[in-house]
């Protein structure tokens, strides 16, 4: 990996085409939100579909606490389609069969040349894409649990949400006073 892609710089705002052809870019799809962003080897490697149908999972309990989730693998559109059906995922996976992230991120896993993937890593961005954490995923116990997610996107949310705490002194103030900005989701920018 990139020796700038580290916790506290910004992660690369990629655009790249979604599962159904449409173009989309990393900052567009996290909006103000924490995000979970998974380089993946692809649809034909079983680690990633276990990770995956554990994503899947773990997907309601992401989606209500205002989270997003993206995959990026070097399949193709039809190959990433076919894979997130596969894991029942409800989530974008950009397609980058150029290879332009891992060339770009130093991430070829070059003990696979039949498939040349990325070697798989999972990351956790805090909003504007800051790194909050960064997993290697070569061996399968280096990726995240659901509960090492949790415990980082805790974190995260802690942060970026003003109101994480209603008892903070001045957020009662505030919102009764007709100041709201400081409130989800008044003073976000959300999509």
């Amino acid at each position: 990996m990139r020796a700038d892609i580290v916790p506290g710089a910004k992660f690369p705002d990629y655009e790249l085409p979604d599962h159904t052809g449409t173009r989309r870019s990393l900052s567009g799809l996290q909006g103000s939100d924490p995000m979970i962003l998974i380089l993946s080897r692809g649809h034909y490697c079983p680690k990633d579909h276990q990770q995956h149908l554990e994503l899947a999972a773990f997907y309601p309990k992401i989606a209500v606490a205002y989270t997003k989730i993206v995959t990026i693998s070097t399949d193709n559109i039809l190959e990433s389609n076919e894979f997130r059906d596969a894991v029942g995922a409800q989530w974008p996976f950009l397609s980058d069969p150029a290879r332009r992230i891992q060339k770009d991120l130093d991430i070829q896993e070059y003990t696979d040349p039949h498939h040349n993937p990325m070697i798989p890593h999972t990351l956790v961005l805090a909003p504007g894409l800051v790194i909050y954490s960064v997993y290697n995923g070569y061996w399968f116990w280096g990726r995240p649990s659901p509960e090492d997610l949790r415990r980082d996107l805790r974190e995260v949310s802690r942060v970026a949400r003003p109101d994480w705490d209603l008892s903070a002194p001045g957020l009662r103030e505030n919102w009764e006073s007709g100041d709201k900005l400081l409130h989800f989701p008044y003073g976000q920018k959300h999509p």
